[in-house]
Formats: C-alpha cells, sequence, structure tokens
C-alpha cells in the first residue's frame, strides 16, 4: 500500500506493509523508496508520527541516495582513460587496437578490439567481463564461508547473480540458493564478504531476529564496519 506524507513541506511517498512484527520498522532502499512495516493493529496516525519523528534521517537519506544513483547512471564512453570501480578501487580503461580481450593487472583495465569505434562492443565485452569476475570472486567467498557453516549442516549454496535495484543481496533457505547483486563486484572485498555471511546466516535464522545478529557478531564482529560501506556506498564515489 502506497501513501503519501509531508516532511518538512516535501512530499515523500511511501510503502506501507502489514505483517506480523512488534515493531514499527522503517528502510530507505537505494532506489530511493521509503518503506515501512507495522502490524495490522498500528493505527495510521501512530505509522505516521513515527515517521514524522524520522523525518530528518529519512530526508537526508533520501538526498544521500539520489546523489548515489546519479554518479551509478552516469554512462561510460567505453574510452581510454574512463575509471570502473573494482573491489572497491578504480581501474583505468586502456582501449587498444587488436584482437579482440580483456584483462587487468589491478591497476589498469586492458580491452583489445578491431574496431575501436564500436562502443556497443566494448559495453558488452567490459560489462560480460565484471559479470565473470563478480561470479569467479562470489564462488571464492561462498567457499570460504561454507567452512565456517558446515558444521551448522548448512548446504553449498547455489549461487545466482543478479541486477538487483534495493538489495545486496537475498537467500531461498528451503531452495539452498544465495542471489548476489551483480554490482558487488564493486565494492570492497570485506564489503562482499559481509554479504555473503549475512545470507549465509539466513539457512539458520530465516528473519532477522535477535538470533540472527546474535550469530553474525559472533562470526564477524565487525559487521556493521563493513555493512556501513555498503550503506554510504563509498565504491560509487570517484577517486
Amino acid at each position: 500500500m502506497k501513501k503519501a506524507i509531508y516532511l518538512d513541506g516535501r512530499k515523500v511517498i511511501y510503502e506501507l506493509d502489514r505483517k506480523q512484527v512488534k515493531n514499527i520498522n522503517l528502510r530507505i532502499r537505494f532506489d530511493c523508496t521509503v518503506y515501512v512495516s507495522a502490524n495490522d493493529n498500528t493505527p495510521i496516525n501512530t505509522i505516521e508520527n513515527f515517521i514524522q519523528d524520522k523525518s530528518a534521517y529519512i530526508l537526508s537519506a533520501l538526498d544521500k541516495y539520489k546523489k548515489i544513483s546519479k554518479k551509478a547512471e552516469n554512462k561510460h564512453n567505453y574510452i581510454t582513460g574512463e575509471k570502473f570501480r573494482y573491489l572497491g578501487k578504480n581501474l583505468r580503461l586502456v582501449v587498444k587496437k587488436g584482437k579482440r580481450s580483456i584483462s587487468s593487472d589491478g591497476v589498469y583495465l586492458t580491452l583489445s578490439v578491431k574496431n575501436v569505434k564500436d562502443t556497443a562492443l566494448k559495453k558488452r565485452i567490459i560489462e560480460k567481463w565484471f559479470v565473470t569476475e563478480c561470479e569467479e570472486v562470489s564462488m571464492e567467498i561462498i567457499d570460504k564461508m561454507y567452512q565456517i557453516f558446515k558444521k551448522y549442516h548448512v548446504p553449498i549454496p547455489k549461487l545466482v547473480l543478479r541486477n538487483m535495484v534495493s538489495r545486496w543481496g537475498s537467500c531461498r533457505p528451503k531452495s539452498g540458493i544465495i542471489t548476489l547483486n551483480k554490482r558487488l563486484i564493486e565494492a570492497p572485498y570485506n564489503a562482499f564478504e559481509y554479504v555473503v555471511m549475512h545470507e549465509f546466516i539466513h539457512f539458520l535464522y530465516p528473519n532477522h531476529s535477535s538470533y540472527f545478529y546474535n550469530m553474525l557478531s559472533k562470526l564477524m564482529p565487525d559487521w556493521k564496519a563493513r555493512k556501513k560501506m555498503l550503506e554510504d556506498a563509498l565504491f560509487y564515489a570517484a577517486e
């Protein structure tokens, strides 16, 4: 259910989800949508008073994510000198004329194509390279996390990579599937690890209960710092 509310004179649309929860929960998503969950017995005026109390936080988060979105939407021209984020650092693109190939030494992303003016081709090759890298890093981290979780009889999960607007990952315990956002390849490695750890714990605790967070804190004591890297979207900012 979508509803409108004015915060400091600014109209904000929020999505209200009535569900079995004890408290009113608020989340600002990366796609600039405002999500609120509350149980059926909570009056709408109580919910909106709660939102009003959080107005400064909500407006600040919306402005921040809007700026991040604009940076993320900046289109590449796929020419020499452009920067591409990879595991929290910038790779500088070098385009050469030659037999088709792409590789990186951790500083440069070198692309060779016969027609250096074929932007569509260059885009396809680079995007495919990033997806392949994301899959390799994901599997590397999943293998590492599995060594921690196998004693809890957690199965080796199947990996699915997707373009996700408002989530970094998700877990389907019954199907044994972990889905990760393709853009995680842009994040620092330890932030990438946090997302995979988070989803692994959902095999044991499907919701975000106190048991979930106790387990997370036990296995990854610095998870809050890693999570903040994602929330601040540090890997979208140009160095």
